[in-house]
């Protein structure tokens, strides 16, 4: 048996060895090192976990018993320091050493910490794991002022916690807008405007220069020389990917762990994804794209002759503080594009469509995205829209995702879960064969909606619709 040994627990990591497991149970000795000392679970759920809405075990995605049951050695709380890529061997920081006959490296990413004067004082921290939370929730009981470096989701969700904590938030952006990358102008001032009237408080276009204090954090100036005072500072400004491990390996590395179609290195034997890797000029960090790699990294360390990976076109799912939006493809009109616009001030609902050579290159949807699905794939599909109406095309003869009508309309094809690109048809096929008679059996067979249960909503429709009154609610069982 051939010896496989990963390196990171993190999401992408281990649903690559998911995939693995699907194709073939009996190849690998599959042994997982991790730096954090807990199983894999989701960082999407960091930011009800910073809210003390959920405890470590809620967002544990695979239990210390279904890396026994599958026979998997996993090292928790242990780092890899060196990888022998022409002894085919690992060495961690506990003095141990691990042969292998295929290597995967999913080191992820680290916070982007800003490299000014006094961005290592106490109080100071990014927001990427349950260290960073437990260190966040730990440094909020010193004091009652809190700021967030970054308007972006990550940014977002941390001045949400904050406040959950009982602290005053002020959160610095240095653009113009929130979420700049995923909204367009209106939608951000309606997210801003929201986000303000929960209780916090906005700088834009403002540069940090400084972090103030001695040992501990008693503020920041920013390079206008203007000053804030704060007990606490988080930044969340962005990611850096891990890639230190390879490159000091000897490992090709751009801006991620250079990568070919088939998530294969510049060293054989030796693959890499998720955040640490750069595929065609692109670091993904959505989940669904680094789910996607892992299929094709699965395949290829297996020996089957499958699909290449040839980049992703993700829409973004985001509940923002309690807000729905959806993002993708092109955000900002220009010459080549016209769009269909819903407005309602009154009711917080904004969505824009934008197309060009009437195929749809765009999608933004503030507060109402029931129809995201059926967007993202006339996008991704590249479907001509000649002739349809503008309200056709927003929502059709007034359907609502959650009608019995709408779900008898879905095409198999369109995909429901984005995280683990799961479609209509899929779910409908596991109902049908498994007798699945439960949202949580359901997610369980299919891993629609484990991620981060965006979908559960239209995946209880179509299990509503499938088998009727049939449907058990009961409580999730975790795998």
């Amino acid at each position: 048996m051939k010896k496989l040994v990963m390196i990171g627990n993190g999401m992408a990591g281990v649903k690559a060895i998911e995939e693995i497991l699907n194709v073939s149970v009996d190849q690998f000795e599959i042994t997982i090192f991790g730096q954090e000392p807990y199983p894999n679970y989701n960082r999407i759920k960091l930011s009800s976990f910073l809210q003390g809405d959920t405890n470590v075990d809620d967002i544990i995605l695979n239990s210390l018993d279904w890396y026994k049951k599958n026979n998997i050695q996993l090292f928790t709380g242990e780092t890899i320091t060196k990888i022998d890529v022409v002894g085919k061997k690992v060495s961690s920081d506990q003095g141990r050493e691990m042969e292998y006959d295929e290597l995967i490296i999913a080191t992820g990413s680290n916070s982007l910490i800003l490299p000014i004067p006094g961005a290592n004082k106490v109080g100071v921290s990014g927001f990427r794991d349950i260290k960073d939370c437990e260190t966040i929730i730990a440094s909020a009981q010193h004091g009652k002022k809190a700021v967030v470096i970054g308007g972006g989701l990550l940014g977002l969700e941390a001045a949400k916690g904050l406040l959950h904590l009982g602290m005053k938030v002020d959160v610095v952006h240095l653009m113009p807008q929130l979420m700049e990358r995923q909204l367009d102008p209106i939608a951000s001032s309606f997210l801003k405007a929201e986000l303000e009237a929960q209780g916090m408080h906005f700088i834009m276009e403002k540069e940090t220069a400084e972090i103030l204090g001695d040992e501990r954090v008693t503020g920041l100036r920013f390079k206008d020389g203007s000053s804030l005072k704060a007990d606490l500072v988080v930044m969340a400004i962005g990611i850096n990917p891990n890639t230190e491990l390879a490159k000091n390996s000897g490992i090709y590395v751009e801006r991620g762990i250079f990568v070919n179609d088939y998530m294969e290195t510049s060293e054989p034997n030796v693959y890499a994804l998720g955040e640490c890797a750069e595929h065609r000029d692109n670091v993904y960090g959505l989940v669904a794209p680094l789910y996607e790699q892992g299929k094709v990294l699965a395949e290829r360390v297996c020996g089957i002759d499958g699909a290449p990976y040839q980049g992703s076109v993700s829409g973004t799912h985001l509940k923002v503080a309690g807000v729905s939006l959806f993002s993708a493809g092109e955000i900002i009109e220009d010459g080549s594009t016209k769009s269909i616009m819903v407005y309602n001030e009154y009711e917080g609902v904004y969505k824009k469509i934008l197309i060009r050579k009437n195929v749809i290159v765009g999608v933004v949807l503030y507060g109402d995205t029931k129809d995201s699905t059926r967007l993202f794939r006339m996008l991704s599909k590249k479907e001509n829209i000649r002739g349809m109406t503008s309200i056709s095309v927003l929502q059709p003869e007034g359907q609502t995702a959650g009608d019995a009508e709408a779900i008898a309309r879905m095409p198999n094809d369109e995909v429901v879960c984005g995280c683990y690109g799961v479609t209509k048809g899929a779910i409908v096929e596991a109902i049908k064969t498994h007798g699945l008679t439960t949202l949580d059996s359901v997610s369980h067979s299919t891993n629609a909606g484990r991620t981060c249960g965006y979908c559960k909503p239209i995946l209880k429709s179509i299990l509503v619709h499938t088998i009727g009154d049939q449907l058990i609610t009961t409580t999730i069982v975790r795998p």
